[in-house]
C-alpha cells in the first residue's frame, strides 16, 4: 500500500512539472529559431561595395530582412572562407571574379541553390552544378590613348601582346583578381604552355600597376600607350568628369579571343548558414527584378545577367562582345598564380 501511495503521489507531481519542462523547452527552441531568423544576414562581399550595399538595401525594404557586409577582395574572402569552414558565420558570398567562387566551392563550402533561382540566368552565366550564380558581369578590353594608336594599329589579339613589337606599350595589374580571372581564362582556352608563354612573354613587354583605375589613369596621362582592363572603369569615369579617361577609347577583341572573355560575378549560399532561408531569399533577390534593375539604373555599369534584364544602356550589348565559351566552374586561380609567379609577374 505504501509503494502505490508513493508512485501515484509522484505521478501527481511529476505530470505537470514535465508538462512545464516540456512547455519551456519548446519555448527556448522557438526562441532560438526566431532569434536566427530575425538576425541580419552576414554576406562576406568581394564585389564593389556600392553595388552591393545598393542590393542589401533594395532586399531589406522588400523583406525587412537586414544585411550586413564583409568587404574585401575575392581571393582575401575565398581564402577566409576556406580557412573557417563551417566555423564561419558567413551565410551569402558574392565576389567581382569566379575564380574565388570556384575555390570556395572546392572545399565543399555551397549549398545547392534553390532550383528558381538558377532558372532566373542563362546556363551560359553559372556554372552547371548549381551551387553557385552568377550576378553580374564584366568584359575584358583594351584601353588605349587616342593619339597613340589608329584603329588599323591596335592588337587583332590579346595574344598579340606577346609578341617583342609591343615591348614597353601596354600595362596591366597582375596582382589583381581582375587580371588572374582573365589569365584563368585563358589558361583554359589556350592551354597551359601557351599561357605559360604569354605570361612570360608578358614579364618583358608590359608595365605592371596596382589596380586597374591606375591602368586607366596611366594610359590616359599617355604615360603608356595601353592596357589590359575591364570595361567599367573607362564607363564609370566618363559618367563622373572624364579627368581619367577623355583622352582614351575601349577596343573590344571579339571574335572568341581570350581578350573578349565576360567575366561572371558570382554569388552562392554557404552550407553552414543557419539562415538558410533568407541567405536564399537574398541570392534569388540579386538574380531577379530588383538586383538586375539595379545593375541597369545604377553606376556600376557592369552587366546584368537575369534572363531578359537590360543592362545600362550605354553599355556594348552582351550579345555584340562575342565571347569565348568559358566554363566558370573550371578557372583555377591556383594554378594560374602558381603560372604568374613562375613567370616573375607576383
Amino acid at each position: 500500500m505504501e509503494c502505490s501511495f508513493i508512485s501515484i503521489f509522484l505521478m501527481k507531481i511529476s505530470i505537470p512539472f514535465l508538462a512545464r519542462a516540456a512547455a519551456l523547452a519548446v519555448g527556448v527552441l522557438a526562441t532560438s529559431v526566431w532569434a536566427q531568423a530575425s538576425d541580419p544576414l552576414v554576406v562576406y562581399n568581394a564585389q564593389h561595395v556600392s553595388l552591393t550595399q545598393a542590393w542589401a538595401d533594395g532586399f531589406t525594404k522588400e523583406t525587412g530582412i537586414k544585411v550586413i557586409l564583409r568587404n574585401g577582395g575575392d581571393s582575401e574572402l575565398g581564402n577566409q572562407l576556406v580557412q573557417e569552414g563551417a566555423a564561419s558565420n558567413a551565410d551569402v558570398f558574392l565576389t567581382e571574379n569566379s575564380p574565388a567562387m570556384a575555390l570556395v566551392d572546392a572545399a565543399g563550402l555551397f549549398a545547392p541553390l534553390d532550383p528558381a533561382t538558377l532558372a532566373q540566368v542563362p546556363a551560359s552565366f553559372r556554372p552547371e552544378h548549381g551551387r553557385w550564380i552568377g550576378v553580374a558581369a564584366r568584359t575584358t578590353v583594351f584601353v588605349y590613348n587616342k593619339k597613340k594608336f589608329t584603329p588599323e594599329q591596335l592588337p587583332k589579339s590579346m595574344m598579340d601582346l606577346a609578341n617583342p613589337s609591343w615591348k614597353g606599350r601596354w600595362a596591366a595589374s597582375p596582382a589583381g583578381a581582375d587580371f588572374q580571372a582573365i589569365v584563368s581564362a585563358m589558361l583554359e582556352l589556350k592551354g597551359e604552355p601557351a599561357t605559360a608563354a604569354w605570361l612570360k612573354a608578358m614579364k618583358e613587354n608590359a608595365t605592371p600597376y596596382k589596380g586597374n583605375s591606375v591602368v586607366l589613369k596611366a594610359v590616359n596621362a599617355g604615360q603608356i600607350d595601353g592596357g589590359i582592363i575591364y570595361h567599367y572603369y573607362r564607363f564609370g569615369d566618363q559618367a563622373k568628369t572624364g579627368e581619367n579617361s577623355n583622352n582614351t577609347a575601349l577596343y573590344y577583341f571579339r571574335n572568341e579571343d581570350p581578350g573578349a572573355f565576360v567575366s561572371i560575378s558570382g554569388g552562392g549560399v554557404l552550407a553552414n548558414s543557419k539562415r538558410q532561408a533568407q541567405a536564399q531569399a537574398f541570392v534569388k533577390w540579386v538574380t531577379g527584378k530588383g538586383g538586375q534593375e539595379i545593375l541597369r539604373t545604377g553606376d556600376s555599369y557592369e552587366y546584368a545577367v537575369g534572363f531578359g534584364a537590360p543592362s545600362n544602356s550605354k553599355l556594348v550589348p552582351l550579345a555584340e562582345l562575342q565571347s569565348p565559351k568559358v566554363e566558370p566552374s573550371k578557372l583555377n586561380s591556383k594554378k594560374v598564380s602558381d603560372l604568374m609567379t613562375q613567370a616573375g609577374l607576383l
